[in-house]
């Protein structure tokens, strides 16, 4: 009885640790969260794959699409027209926000940012220019119930 139930414990705790490496495996990541009524939203791109979440407002759903390899070509190249990697974050302190964090972990535009703490006035057209550019693969592709 104890070995049974030792390999359903040990089974239950796989399945749980494996349910959150969709959030921790990712190439590029879009997270945008927080305000006075929490939203919750969630791009992870691996590859070609994509992994949105969205939780708020009353809502709460998933999808997992493909996204083509032009599309991302133009992600890339938004990145780095932009200069993802030399965006400077203000170090002021901004409560109840909602705020967007981009990280990017493979490529020329290797890095990671958020606009928690403001992003530095010379740099807010590069960043508005960045998140319009992740808001369209999101209106382009996610069928929202």
């Amino acid at each position: 009885m104890n070995k049974i139930l030792g390999i359903l414990f040990a089974i239950i705790v796989l399945v749980s640790c494996n349910s959150q490496k969709v959030y921790s495996d990712f190439d590029i990541s879009y997270s945008k969260s927080g305000g006075y009524a929490p939203v919750y939203e969630n791009l992870l791109i691996k590859g070609n794959n994509v992994h949105y979440s969205f939780e708020g407002q009353g809502k709460k759903y998933k999808q997992d699409f493909k996204i083509s390899d032009e599309d991302l070509k133009k992600l890339d190249q938004v990145l780095s027209q932009n200069n993802f990697r030399r965006i400077q974050e203000d170090r002021k302190k901004i409560y109840d926000n909602v705020s967007t964090s981009i990280n990017v972990k493979k490529g020329p535009n290797e890095g990671s940012k958020s606009d928690a703490s403001m992003i530095i006035s010379n740099y807010q057209t590069n960043w508005k220019n960045i998140l319009e550019a992740f808001q369209q693969i999101i209106n382009t592709n996610v069928k929202k119930q």
